[in-house]
């Protein structure tokens, strides 16, 4: 019989492996598993000094950025940029495919759908007689210009703040939208206003004014860039920022999306919308600025009914300014 002998082995097998008897176990050190960060995002210590950074011919001062180009009619010369785009017989537009309310995919049909989008296609029914004669292009706020600079696409609507800086690289429409940047945090915290978030994780999309609002704050947060809008909410919600801070029209969908969230703070600065076009097509800036007269004549109230006035209250249409 070699039984006791075998379980005796075994025993003292597994003393030895959990150590003298009466003596506390020495456990490894587990470290807490750190979430991903989505692709791209990080924190930015510091953006460049627009003053540190010349650029070549730069103008200092465009006067007012939302003022452009007077309106030409609707009227469709030969040998022009909307004529061009009548021979090819659809329109190339760049839009946001991440923000709920103006440019999103519907989760059921897997069409794009929004303020934005719905504008595109007014202006697509204008020029081509079809709204569907638009071919969408998704782009990232930071693509927005490239998109229009390398000629990809003929527009952008992909709520663009008209500035000075952008101002040398793309044109711009008249304004057709009026927004303001405020801040959306957790309802369970107990910040009220960017002020308060000095020192702490504040994300906001790259390459727009709200990163470089946030990063001009006094006292500064921490600000935490990412390519694509939607990645900051899931960081709000995942815990690796403590706030959002965009325009308010962004912000809205967000809260709509996640209820435990909520909008704080009043607007820390105006952003009026226009639709990007590439620099030089002037007769292109007129015949949208045409478009737009009569869209917000016509059509402007009910598309902001339909995507915009349950979350942000009734609004009229913005008054637009010429050169």
């Amino acid at each position: 019989m070699r039984r006791p002998t075998v379980l005796i082995a075994v025993l003292g097998l597994l003393v030895a492996a959990c150590g003298p008897v009466g003596q506390p176990r020495t456990l490894v050190p587990v470290e807490p598993a750190q979430r991903p960060m989505p692709a791209n995002a990080g924190v930015t210590e510091q953006l460049p000094d627009e003053d540190d950074v010349p650029e070549e011919g730069a103008e200092q001062d465009c006067g007012d950025p939302a003022a452009s180009l007077p309106p030409g009619g609707t009227d469709v010369p030969d040998g022009s940029t909307m004529d061009e785009i009548i021979e090819r017989d659809r329109l190339i537009v760049g839009v946001d495919q991440n923000t709920h309310l103006f440019g999103f995919r519907d989760p059921t049909t897997g069409e794009l759908e929004g303020f934005d989008i719905d504008i595109a296609r007014e202006l697509a029914d204008a020029l081509l007689g079809d709204p569907d004669k638009v071919q969408f292009t998704a782009v990232s706020v930071a693509d927005r210009i490239p998109a229009l600079t390398e000629g990809a696409v003929d527009v952008v609507v992909f709520m663009m703040t008209m500035n000075c800086e952008r101002r040398e690289h793309i044109d711009f429409s008249s304004v057709y939208y009026v927004a303001g940047q405020r801040v959306l945090v957790r309802e369970d915290s107990d910040y009220s206003s960017l002020a308060d978030l000095g020192g702490e994780p504040v994300c906001a999309p790259r390459g727009s004014t709200s990163s470089v609002n946030v990063d001009a704050a006094d006292p500064r947060p921490e600000l935490v860039e990412v390519d694509s809008i939607s990645d900051c909410l899931v960081l709000l919600q995942q815990g690796q920022v403590e706030a959002i801070s965009t325009d308010d029209t962004i912000l809205a969908g967000m809260a709509e999306q996640d209820p435990t969230t909520e909008i704080v703070g009043e607007p820390i600065s105006s952003e009026p919308y226009g639709i990007g076009i590439p620099k030089g097509n002037e007769d292109m800036v007129r015949y949208v600025n045409a478009f737009l007269e009569e869209l917000r004549e016509q059509r402007w109230s009910q598309l902001y009914a339909t995507w915009l006035e349950p979350a942000l209250g009734p609004a009229e249409p913005p008054e637009p300014t010429y050169r």
